[in-house]
């Protein structure tokens, strides 16, 4: 399909709400061959923990409701039962990359797997999860991490939520006590401090190219030419860093 280089994996990090949907609808939206000059995308293949979260959220309701059984993985007011569960998703990303490069031979030549969470401190932060990411992932990846403060991605996850599909990926949410028990506390800065670079995160004795897409302003929810330019920008400048990674 083409020879044009693309980012093997692209990790989309940054608190709920704070626009990673709005721009992986972005990138789908836009003409693949368009995708690729401006963003070295390729064909698309998202990688999210929310559907796998969400569908052991059906199953525990399934489980106590229909068959009087307990819960498996949250209790009853929606809240993991053991913490090791997010991480238990992280690996669950990695498994399904694998099986997905698996499947389709010279899958990057091609494609472009997006891998797609957000983490609280809470729950282990990025710090913790980065410790799951899988070796295939790491030595392949860049990261684009979306920063809005908590007060924006308060805001902004309060308007998107649709009750009637809290299984959307673009209009689910949280209840405000979660959000502020999850959320609130990000460790993304401390992660960056750790690693002492303002282009490599240190994961388990790998660095990992990365680059900030500020949307405080809510650039995402407005899309179009504003969105693009700062999106090119931001994807040019981080694979700037991963091509001199290379040489």
């Amino acid at each position: 399909m083409t020879n044009a280089p693309l980012f093997d994996v692209l990790i989309l990090l940054g608190r709920p709400a704070a626009g990673k949907s709005e721009i992986l609808e972005h990138l789908r939206n836009t003409e693949l061959s368009e995708r690729i000059q401006k963003y070295h995308i390729g064909r698309l293949d998202v990688i999210d923990d929310f559907p796998m979260l969400w569908a052991w959220f059906e199953e525990d309701e399934i489980l106590e409701k229909k068959f009087g059984k307990p819960r498996l993985h949250s209790d009853e007011n929606g809240y993991f039962k053991y913490p090791y569960l997010w991480d238990l998703l992280i690996e669950r990303i990695g498994l399904d990359y694998l099986k997905m490069v698996r499947d389709v031979p010279g899958y990057h030549q091609h494609a472009t797997a997006i891998i797609e969470f957000s983490r609280g401190s809470e729950h282990g932060g990025y710090l913790g999860a980065f410790k799951h990411l899988s070796d295939e992932i790491l030595e392949r990846a860049g990261v684009l991490y979306v920063n809005v403060s908590y007060a924006e991605s308060l805001r902004k996850n309060q308007l998107r939520f649709n009750p009637q599909r809290p299984d959307s990926i673009l209009e689910h949410g949280l209840e405000d006590e979660k959000m502020e028990r999850l959320y609130r506390r990000d460790d993304w800065q401390d992660m960056v401090t750790a690693s002492n670079s303002q282009e490599f995160l240190s994961a388990r004795e790998r660095q990992v190219p990365y680059v900030v897409f500020e949307n405080e302003d809510d650039v995402t929810t407005l899309g179009g030419e504003p969105l693009s330019k700062r999106l090119e920008e931001a994807l040019g400048r981080l694979w700037g860093i991963q091509a001199d990674k290379m040489r």
